[in-house]
């Protein structure tokens, strides 16, 4: 089946003006979920076999979600983290699940279902215990986005014998949500709340591949080029709303303006090429090495999270204190982006990529269309 990227694209101002309009509040953007789950924005990224759009480990997959994740990202950041955590679930259990998971979840997700990853544990973290009653759930994830709009959830667990597994339950009545963590800046659209799970009873069929796959890699690092996939919409929605508002004020043909503008759409580019670049390596990985995947993806992270910064600063700069009130859509864009950048370990990231490649060049991707 083909994606409607035409209708996809076109309901962008939709997106951006609920998530205006809902930022004050830290509202959860529903009509918007709706309209992606119209349009079949949450199946799309199934296996092929189970009515996706895209063939599995093809260039056409990373092409396809690619360009899904940017058109998101451009209108609602954070919808477009609601939907890269909703993918991410998909491909854990598309990779590590069994083929009755598979198509158990699928079936989930064409009747509806939204799937998130929280792996993020709250004061007390989460374990898995077995009872004479059988398994039980035992603590709380935090920082959980979708927060009481998550049918199922994708979450890790430490069991009695010291191992991390992985579980996808059903987010129910035996779950107490906490639909806001507060005090977030940015990205307050995201439902970003807690979950705790207060002895919530699970099956075995639960359990989604083996103790400790889900930090294995190339996997665990592959999956950020999605992240930063979202990111580059965002990326590029600022950069469109630095022109058209110097363009609007007659001060686009300014050298100084001229300038951000140019150096805006070069961070652009240049986070669009770096993203490409990881998701062919990242999703046809039978043609590289782990520790090449890993590391372009790493590298590919901190380009992005670079370029998002400079567009933010450049808007900034070139707007004036016109970019810090509260009824222009570039000072909740910005402070979406600048929360939305912050992923875990940036400096970590940096250096084992770096070192990685002193010694063996970037793999190559010109092999691809």
């Amino acid at each position: 089946m083909s994606f409607p990227f035409e209708a996809l694209a076109a309901c962008r101002a939709e997106l951006e003006a609920e998530a205006s309009a809902n930022d004050a509040q830290a509202v959860f953007p529903t009509h918007g979920l709706m309209r992606l789950r119209a349009l079949g924005v949450f199946s799309a990224a199934l296996p092929l076999a189970f009515g996706g759009c895209w063939p599995d480990a093809a260039p056409e997959a990373a092409t396809g979600l690619l360009r899904l994740l940017r058109l998101v990202g451009q209108g609602s950041l954070a919808l477009g983290r609601v939907v890269e955590g909703h993918v991410n679930a998909l491909r854990l259990v598309s990779r590590y699940g069994s083929p009755a998971q598979c198509a158990a979840i699928a079936a989930d997700v064409r009747e509806g279902a939204l799937l998130g990853v929280w792996v993020t544990d709250g004061a007390h973290p989460l374990q898995l215990e077995q009872t004479a009653q059988g398994l039980i759930l035992r603590g709380q994830k935090a920082f959980a986005s979708g927060a009481g709009h998550v049918t199922r959830a994708l979450v890790t667990a430490r069991t009695q014998a010291g191992t991390t597994v992985m579980l996808l339950v059903a987010v129910g009545q035996d779950c107490v949500i906490h639909p806001s963590i507060g005090g977030l800046s940015g990205m307050r659209g995201a439902g970003t709340g807690q979950c705790d799970f207060a002895g919530l009873s699970v099956a075995p069929d639960s359990l989604i591949g083996q103790a400790g796959d889900y930090l294995r890699q190339p996997e665990f690092s592959a999956g950020a080029w999605r992240t930063i996939a979202v990111a580059l919409g965002g990326i590029e929605r600022l950069t469109t709303v630095l022109r058209e508002q110097l363009a609007a004020r007659g001060r686009a043909q300014a050298p100084a303006q001229q300038a951000r503008i140019g150096r805006a759409l070069i961070a652009a580019q240049t986070a669009l090429d770096w993203t490409r670049r990881a998701a062919l390596v990242a999703t046809v990985q039978d043609r590289y090495e782990a520790g090449d995947i890993t590391a372009t993806v790493n590298l590919a992270r901190i380009a992005v999270e670079r370029a998002g910064l400079e567009v933010i600063e450049l808007l900034q700069r070139g707007l004036g204190l016109s970019a810090f009130i509260k009824t222009n859509v570039a000072e909740r864009l910005t402070r979406d982006l600048a929360t939305y950048l912050r992923q875990p370990a940036p400096d970590e990231a940096l250096c084992e990529a770096a070192a990685w490649f002193t010694h063996r060049d970037l793999p190559p991707t010109e092999a691809f269309p």
